[in-house]
């Protein structure tokens, strides 16, 4: 790691020309890939990412250079060269004093999964391996992944800020092919958690994992197109909250809001959804994908709620944001490497638990549909338009679940689906994701309980 003294002297040749803030950025990560497809394991790699970014403020404006040479000479060459950049010269020539900040981790970690022997990795995925298979003989391929990422990260800034943090995350993915020898259909299953290896010992079934791809791949093979139409849906928990995440999520981050392209701009204090509606961003969440002790800008996380019984009440702010908005940061300031400049980013974002009976929902629906799982998609920010698959759908008639469906997606805007959610149930559940913006891909934890949208607009045939 970067002394205190080298960061110092760093920071204080990136201000000799102007700006009015500098900071470090340093990165020391451990990554490790294991691959198991069709029975066999095609590869198992380590890799070691290094390096450090360093941003300056130029009034509002932000520069941000990047090195992988990192000796106090690499580093000073790299503030070097975003101080040319900068065309602000309040503050030229400060010296840069150092305070140490220590934060107690909230994610504790019991076995790094690179102190654990490759055969015990490798038995992990051969368990989801065989169990999907189990499934049906209609299972053609399936392939399974053992990923995991130890980083170590160090921030230093202009305003005496020194303190890291290590985030070590776990993950496994499944992917299950069924075929007919006519059509293919697919069924993913992808744990994980800010954890280590006991990520398979105290939250993760690996082979309830493999058969849960593979029941949805089979279950999809043999169902029909559904009919395109506008109809009650009842969408489950768990990565179902992807649907928040895109459709209005990103719509609540700064990078969305500050200049004025979300849909949500300007309405803090607001009815922007249905009275039983409360979503949360919550970054203090004990060992969960999208945790951290402190941000990548060295802010402690928090538990923000974005949305109170409907009313909107925050946004998710990175620092720089914040100034523009003159609002203070949420420790929401992420990036996916040394490689990005920071921006406001969702943690483990969910629509939090209601009161509502799950049978109930469906049995008072009439006739609509009823989404297991969801697939991808994509969303415009500054008009809250998605568009997302659902991954395994399921016909409901006369308010009872019948035949699966396949094709279908759901279609709408953020602000409609949120002002048209009447039911919200007991027990929220999370799934995990990667998701991409301007500052790289970064873990983010979806969830919500079982909800149920009074109309919404299904794609099909």
């Amino acid at each position: 790691m970067l002394s205190s003294a080298i960061c110092s002297r760093v920071l204080a040749r990136a201000l000799r020309g102007g700006g009015t803030f500098a900071e470090i950025f340093f990165e020391d990560t451990r990554s490790f890939g294991m691959t198991l497809r069709s029975g066999r394991i095609e590869n198992a790699a380590v890799s070691r990412p290094r390096g450090a970014g360093i941003r300056i403020y130029d009034g509002l404006r932000s520069i941000y250079v990047y090195t992988c040479d990192v000796t106090e000479q690499g580093l000073l060459r790299a503030a070097d060269r975003a101080a040319a950049a900068v065309t602000d010269t309040r503050g030229t020539g400060r010296d840069v004093v150092l305070h140490e900040k220590t934060f107690d981790s909230i994610h504790p970690v019991k076995t790094p999964v690179l102190s654990v022997d490759a055969q015990r990795r490798a038995d992990v995925l051969r368990a989801a391996d065989s169990a999907a298979r189990a499934v049906s003989d209609r299972i053609t391929q399936v392939t399974c992944g053992l990923l995991a990422r130890e980083q170590h990260v160090l921030i230093a800034n202009s305003e005496g800020l020194y303190t890291g943090d290590t985030r070590t995350y776990t993950r496994l993915t499944c992917s299950a092919i069924a075929s007919d020898g006519a059509e293919n259909q697919t069924g993913t299953d992808n744990p994980g958690a800010l954890m280590g290896f006991e990520l398979f010992e105290d939250r993760v079934d690996p082979a309830a994992c493999g058969r849960k791809a593979a029941k949805t791949a089979v279950t999809m093979l043999d169902a029909p197109y559904v009919q395109a139409g506008e109809m009650p849906v009842v969408i489950a928990g768990g990565f179902g909250g992807v649907i928040f995440h895109e459709a209005c999520g990103h719509s609540l981050e700064a990078t969305s809001v500050e200049p004025g392209m979300s849909e949500f701009a300007g309405k803090l204090g607001k009815q922007i959804a249905a009275p039983c509606v409360t979503a949360i961003d919550d970054g203090t969440m004990p060992n969960e994908w999208g945790s951290e002790n402190i941000d990548d800008e060295g802010t402690p996380t928090t538990r923000l709620v974005l949305i109170e019984n409907g009313v909107l009440r925050n946004y998710m702010i990175d620092r720089l944001n914040g100034l523009k908005m003159g609002m203070a940061p949420t420790g929401s300031g992420r990036r996916e490497s040394y490689a990005y400049a920071p921006t406001s980013r969702m943690r483990n974002t969910f629509i939090a638990p209601g009161s509502d009976d799950e049978a109930e929902m469906i049995r008072t629906m009439g006739d609509g549909l009823y989404a297991a799982q969801m697939g991808g998609g994509s969303v415009n920010p500054a008009t809250g338009e998605f568009n997302f698959a659902v991954q395994e759908g399921y016909l409901v008639r006369d308010g009872r679940i019948t035949t699966p469906v396949r094709g279908a997606s759901l279609i709408g805007r953020g602000s409609e689906i949120l002002m048209r959610i009447d039911r919200v149930g007991k027990e929220m559940t999370m799934g995990q994701g990667m998701c991409g913006s301007l500052s790289g891909s970064v873990p983010t934890n979806v969830g919500q309980p079982t909800i149920r949208v009074s109309r919404l607009t299904v794609g099909g045939k």
